[in-house]
């Protein structure tokens, strides 16, 4: 696991797009899962405004970890988000772009989004593998779409689940633990106060942190990477990159 803290969110993503730049080279063909939230809304922005120049992405495929199950014009879709920092400011082909289907019935788009993995990845042991995953996690501890009080979907046999949000009862599809786990590179982007004892808990695996889904991260690779604002990283006891 590598620990990156920064001063701020601004500098969070110009070292995270720096990274995925690098993450790019000598690959004939890049497969990325994207991430919804504050914190991607403003790496994206930086990517495409101050990095567009040095990635070709023609060689990029887009996918995403979760949707929220809502149309792809609702403010709601991570989708939107990403057309609208990302995609609508880049050279991207639309037939890079692997959307989930937040607008269809979530079981069968489940379902599909699994199979589209498998056919579009290459797997190991039968488990699709993105080049690089991005993960955000929530103040409860929550990734992807796998929340506290449904933990089990982490080890669910499908590649693809369907989750429910605690609070809103909103259905999302997600990707399953060892989806995010057979990833080659995953990358954390947490940033906020709200974040810090979250941060400290599944960092520092303090007592009780193995509720938090955020904790079961640990990829297979090896290749784990934190990139963390001062203020989310106020709690641990670790000096900053």
């Amino acid at each position: 696991m590598d620990l990156k803290i920064y001063k701020d969110k601004q500098e969070v993503a110009e070292q995270f797009s720096s990274y995925f730049v690098d993450q790019l080279k000598d690959k004939a063909a890049f497969h990325v899962a994207l991430s919804g939230g504050s914190t991607p809304k403003i790496v994206f922005d930086v990517l495409a405004e101050d990095f567009s120049d040095k990635v070709d992405w023609s060689k990029v495929h887009f996918y995403w970890g979760d949707e929220r199950c809502v149309s792809p014009s609702d403010d709601e879709s991570n989708y939107k988000m990403t057309v609208e920092h990302l995609f609508s400011k880049i050279n991207v082909h639309e037939a890079n772009i692997h959307r989930i289907l937040g607008e269809k019935d979530p079981v069968n788009e489940a379902m599909r989004y699994g199979n589209l993995l498998e056919i579009n990845l290459d797997r190991v042991d039968d488990v699709p593998q993105f080049d690089l995953l991005i993960l955000g996690m929530g103040d409860d501890g929550h990734t992807a779409s796998i929340f506290p009080h449904e933990i089990d979907l982490w080890d669910s046999e499908e590649h693809c689940v369907v989750a429910t949000h605690p609070d809103s009862g909103q259905k999302r599809v997600s990707i399953n633990g060892k989806v995010i786990n057979t990833s080659k590179e995953v990358a954390f982007l947490v940033t906020g106060a709200s974040k810090a004892e979250k941060v400290e808990a599944v960092i520092e695996k303090t007592e009780g942190s193995d509720a938090y889904p955020a904790s079961l991260v640990n990829p297979i690779s090896g290749n784990l990477v934190w990139f963390l604002d001062e203020e989310a990283a106020a709690k641990l006891n670790q000096n900053p990159s």
